[in-house]
């Protein structure tokens, strides 16, 4: 397809600027247009082939229009290609221009060539300007009646293109009627197709408007009409047999036997080397045996030899769509495909995608009589030079694992995982240990013994680190140097995720109940770093354990750290009327995206996938609804962004609790002295003294707050010192330029706290919240729960800008951002402004 057209004034640098070509262009078109000489057609052609050269790189030759029409007067059919070309390209902007086409398109739809009246139908019923319908009309019906294939399967799909233009014209001119009559008496398969396509694309739309159109609609899937388009499946192409096989899915037979007519009928289209026309048949014989559980199972035999087939064969994007298929028919029913599971044996020369989809099948398949296979298979492709294959598959032997199958020699494995030397590895295999230990916490003493030999410094992406932290917490009594190893976790505080510090306050309060006294220390660093975390979550948490002790040690014992039982069963991230939706759109986009067409076609349920990477798709310029005048920024509204750390969690604590307890701050150069009308709880049982008297009772402050704070960490998000000029401007066009040259100086995810999820229900609060941080919104777009924004800001003492890309999904509470920057030194200060302004919407 050509690019869009550009305006001359803008041409590319590698190419002519077009004035002075078109210019001399339209002199030669000009001497041809009325010659006779000999080689003329020649000529023309070379005219006609540097001008539609010129409108592909975006010159605009559309001053030519007069002139191609006129040299189209020819009956030479490439030239006239060119001319339609030329003319569908330029019809739509200029509809004046396309009234001059008439005429000759006109005259050729009598011609006596077929193929030149059909391409000149074709031509004219692509103009798509709504003030030419008149003159469609009469043509079309010309067409639709003309003795030769090629013009009426032109004429069928022109009819379709008039609905779209004007439907009253469409339905006024009868056309619906003569479709049906030509797809009942033609003789020719493509166009009875084309008559079937045009006729449900009419009535789907008409339905929702005329009980006659739905009546219509409806008769198509009577029998009569199934039979006959059964009886002359094979005459139609693959196209045309996957529409008429959709067709037949939706029919619901009168008996059994009616059933096992039509698979009888279908069952060579089994073997059909198009994969499409497959899938499509298969479609039919699931809708048809939903009801007969003995005879759906038996079509799942006789299906699964014609997609194993299919998968191993054609290239790596049709056995992907194959295999998305086969994936779904796996999920449904894995014990008919358990002896087949070779088949999913990943290929050295496949491509990720398919890989990966591979590795989800053998783990559904696995079963006692297979399992040592399929693992020894899975564990080969840990060293895959492909680390994302090599994450997959060591999840798919731990997935395995929770399905009670060989657990024994799985955990085996899991641990040798553990001991060799490559990060991805040794932190996938420390999640998938995690897990194991929740569901069989008899393996601990084998497990602990070689994770206790793993250095946390070697471990760092978060998810891999909060297992390892989480299992130091659990087992703490096992793991002589826990609470040492949590110790100095804490003394890196700023440096690890959310994710992390969340996970290491839960630890660290079990390895405290466990073990008191090598504990005391590092609860209190951080409980008092906790509380002073600017993330909200785990602000939160932090407070939550601090008051919890305060309380009642021995509720708080019975809170964070009580008995456990083992985990059964996992939860599983797709409910199972999702999955019947999927599979009720068998053959279908929803199979490969693994989820109902309506969260990818609604504006209310679509995914990431719904933003383009360009601005322009957005929301931009003072006109949008969404967008908040720069001006209107008042100078105090950005107070809250210049308060110290100390007034901000004084603040935050008293209004979201409106409680009298005082939370520890975290200040490394003073010491926070206990409250003197704090309760003092016992923690005999703790210290293990067995007089519970006055002198084994102690305030809860003592035991966090008596410690030697002289350094401790930093805060995880010290207040930023970036100052920035609240009544910042930039206009559309710069900032779209800007962002083309300026590289990606920080790419992260953060999270959102709960209320400011459930408070973006329109993009419009968050832009008013960012504006009271002096962050201005450019554009923005999307609708719950995915939204899209573009924001800028400047420093207050010079012009430099930072841009930010962010990604929200209000469902998981995450947000996605790209940050740009004029002066990369500040790009993290930047960051961190602007997740602590992110962090504290809603909260207000």
């Amino acid at each position: 397809m050509a690019p869009p057209a550009q305006s001359s004034r803008y041409p590319s640098p590698s190419q002519p600027s077009g004035k002075g070509e078109v210019s001399d262009l339209r002199l030669q078109l000009r001497q041809l247009a009325g010659s006779r000489a000999p080689g003329v057609d020649d000529s023309k052609r070379e005219l006609f082939k540097k001008v539609i050269s010129y409108m592909t790189i975006g010159i605009d030759v559309s001053s030519l229009f007069g002139e191609m029409v006129m040299c189209s007067v020819t009956p030479d059919i490439v030239l006239k290609k060119m001319c339609y070309l030329y003319v569908g390209n330029y019809a739509k902007v200029n509809p004046d221009l396309a009234l001059l086409t008439i005429n000759f398109l006109q005259r050729d739809c009598k011609d006596q060539d077929p193929m030149i009246r059909g391409l000149a139908l074709r031509s004219l019923s692509s103009l798509r300007v709504a003030n030419l319908v008149e003159y469609l009309v009469g043509p079309l019906g010309s067409g639709l009646k003309d003795n030769n294939a090629y013009v009426r399967t032109v004429a069928v799909m022109g009819a379709v293109k008039l609905y779209h233009i004007s439907a009253s014209t469409c339905i006024d001119a009868d056309f619906p009627a003569t479709l049906k009559h030509l797809m009942l008496n033609d003789s020719d398969s493509q166009v009875v197709v084309n008559c079937l396509f045009a006729l449900q694309e009419i009535w789907n739309s008409e339905s929702s408007k005329s009980e006659e159109a739905t009546r219509e609609k409806e008769g198509l899937i009577s029998k009569p009409f199934i039979y006959y388009l059964l009886n002359r499946l094979r005459e139609f192409n693959e196209w045309g047999q996957c529409l008429v096989l959709e067709l037949v899915a939706k029919y619901v037979p009168s008996d059994t036997n009616e059933n096992f007519d039509i698979m009888n009928l279908l069952e060579d289209r089994l073997q059909h080397a198009n994969g499409a026309v497959v899938l499509a048949t298969i479609k039919v014989f699931l809708q048809l045996t939903l009801s007969m559980a003995d005879v759906h199972q038996e079509v799942y035999e006789r299906i699964k030899a014609p997609l194993l087939t299919l998968v191993s064969s054609g290239s790596p994007e049709q056995s992907y769509a194959v295999l998305s298929h086969l994936h779904l028919l796996v999920m449904r029913a894995p014990y008919i495909f358990a002896s087949d599971y070779k088949h999913f044996y990943c290929q050295y020369n496949e491509p990720s995608y398919v890989k990966k989809l591979k590795l989800e099948m053998l783990t559904a398949v696995a079963n006692e009589s297979n399992t040592y296979e399929i693992v020894t298979e899975l564990c080969e492709y840990a060293a895959n030079v492909d680390v994302p294959i090599a994450r997959e598959s060591i999840r798919a032997v731990g997935k395995i694992a929770l399905q009670q199958y060989d657990v024994n020699a799985i955990v085996d494995r899991l641990l040798q995982f553990l001991e060799m030397e490559k990060d991805y590895v040794t932190a996938e295999a420390l999640v998938l240990v995690k897990d194991l230990l929740r569901k069989y916490p008899q393996w601990s003493h084998d497990c602990i013994a070689v994770v206790g030999n793993i250095s946390s410094k070697n471990v760092q992406e978060p998810k891999a680190k909060a297992a390892l932290i989480w299992m130091l917490g659990e087992y703490a009594q096992d793991m002589d140097d826990a609470p040492y190893i949590l110790e100095s976790l804490v003394e890196n505080w700023e440096e690890d995720a959310p994710e992390v510090r969340l996970h290491l306050l839960t630890a660290i309060m079990k390895c405290f109940f466990r073990r008191p006294p090598e504990t005391q220390k590092a609860l209190g660093i951080a409980l008092a770093a906790g509380v002073a975390d600017f993330h909200q979550d785990v602000h939160d948490r932090a407070l939550f354990y601090y008051r919890l002790l305060q309380y009642d040690v021995s509720s708080a014992e019975r809170v964070v750290n009580p008995p456990k039982q083992a985990v059964s069963v996992f939860a599983d991230t797709q409910s199972n009327e999702i999955k019947d939706r999927i599979f009720d759109e068998f053959n279908s986009l929803s199979v490969v995206y693994q989820k109902p067409s309506y969260m990818f076609t609604d504006k209310d349920h679509r995914g990431p996938f719904e933003f383009s990477d360009e601005i322009g798709n957005l929301t931009v310029g003072v006109e949008s609804e969404h967008e908040v005048p720069a001006t209107s920024v008042d100078a105090n509204e950005t107070s809250d962004l210049l308060l110290s750390t100390t007034e901000k969690e004084e603040t935050r604590a008293m209004v979201a609790n409106g409680s009298d307890y005082t939370a520890p701050l975290y200040d490394s150069s003073s010491r926070a002295l206990p409250s003197q009308g704090q309760s003092e709880l016992a923690i005999t049982s703790l210290l293990g003294t067995s007089d519970p008297g006055p002198q084994a009772s102690m305030a809860i402050d003592d035991l966090l707050m008596g410690l030697d704070l002289t350094a401790p960490p930093a805060p995880a998000s010290a207040p930023p010192s970036l100052k920035l000029n609240a009544r910042a401007a930039l206009d559309a066009g710069s900032f779209q330029r800007k962002w083309r040259e300026l590289p990606v100086a920080i790419s992260q995810e953060c999270e959102l706290s709960s209320q400011g999820a459930a408070a973006l229900t329109s993009a419009q609060a968050l832009l008013q919240h960012m504006q009271g941080n002096s962050i201005q919104c450019i554009a923005s777009g999307g609708q719950s729960p995915n939204f899209k924004f573009f924001f800028f800001a400047q420093k207050a003492e010079e012009p430099s800008v930072f841009l930010v890309e962010c990604k929200i999904n209000t469902s998981t509470a995450k947000a996605q951002l790209n940050i740009k920057a004029e002066d990369q030194s500040t790009s993290h200060e930047f960051s961190a402004l602007f997740q602590s302004a992110l962090s504290r919407f809603g909260m207000s």
